[in-house]
């Protein structure tokens, strides 16, 4: 039995046919011209000067500590608490110099960190990786820990940096206020602009506990970012050995 079909469009008048394609071929042309205004698609670099020094001057006002243990009582009568009690006596010290431990990247200088470099390195020209390098953050957002393990490696050109460095430099940029995707961006262009290497590899894999512990409280997710220069982002071949070498066994 054949099948009727039936046009969803009524019959047109070749007036209105004719009116019709003008209107598509005006909404081709604003298209094509919306795509041309549009900015590369290409990722953004980061400015030097945002990761190369540290992000707190010595000379930049800052409030007072007292000030600061006074922030955090207010924030104490916000939720409801008597900073008065025994319990919270102490309490506004305590949150300072916590914040000072934490947030203590603000005041180093990552050039500082990758600035001692090694050339008896026997002509080696494979690329060096430091895996399951472990570390805290501090979400942007909702100032709430995020922490996991990040990846690095890099193929150096004559010189090498002392392993212990890249460890120090995830520090330095984890103990400031973050995204993990900027996180991971930064690490990855410090030591592209510092170290001068062939490419640079980043992989960050983390929980954050601003979407386990509140919001939809999903504990266990794990976000994976990445970010990949020169020839391990040139060559699909070497990004390929580099997560190859990540999912190997633990020891």
């Amino acid at each position: 039995m054949d099948a009727l079909i039936k046009s969803l469009r009524p019959n047109q008048s070749p007036e209105a046919k004719s009116s019709e394609g003008k209107l598509l071929e005006a909404k081709r042309s604003d298209s094509k011209t919306a795509a041309a205004r549009m900015p590369d698609s290409r990722p953004a670099e980061l400015d030097p000067s945002e990761f190369l020094a540290a992000a707190v001057r010595a000379d930049q006002p800052r409030p007072s500590r007292a000030e600061a243990e006074q922030a955090v009582q207010t924030l104490l009568h916000y939720i409801g608490e008597n900073p008065d009690r025994e319990g919270l006596l102490d309490t506004p010290r305590r949150v300072v110099e916590s914040f000072d431990e934490l947030y203590q990247g603000y005041h180093q200088s990552p050039a500082e960190v990758l600035d001692r470099t090694f050339g008896e390195t026997a002509g080696y020209d494979d690329f060096v990786l430091v895996r399951d390098i472990e570390f805290t953050s501090q979400c942007e957002h909702h100032m709430m820990p995020f922490y996991g393990k990040a990846h690095i490696a890099y193929t150096p050109v004559e010189r090498v940096v002392g392993l212990s460095k890249l460890a120090r430099l995830t520090d330095i940029f984890a103990r400031r206020l973050q995204t993990q995707e900027h996180l991971t961006a930064q690490i990855a262009a410090a030591i592209d602009e510092i170290l001068k290497p062939r490419g640079v590899a980043v992989m960050i894999e983390a929980e954050h506990t601003c979407m386990s512990v509140r919001g939809v409280a999903k504990l266990g997710a794990m976000t994976f970012t990445s970010r990949f220069t020169g020839m391990f982002r040139d060559n699909p071949a070497e990004q390929a050995r580099f997560l190859s070498m990540l999912r190997g066994p633990q020891r």
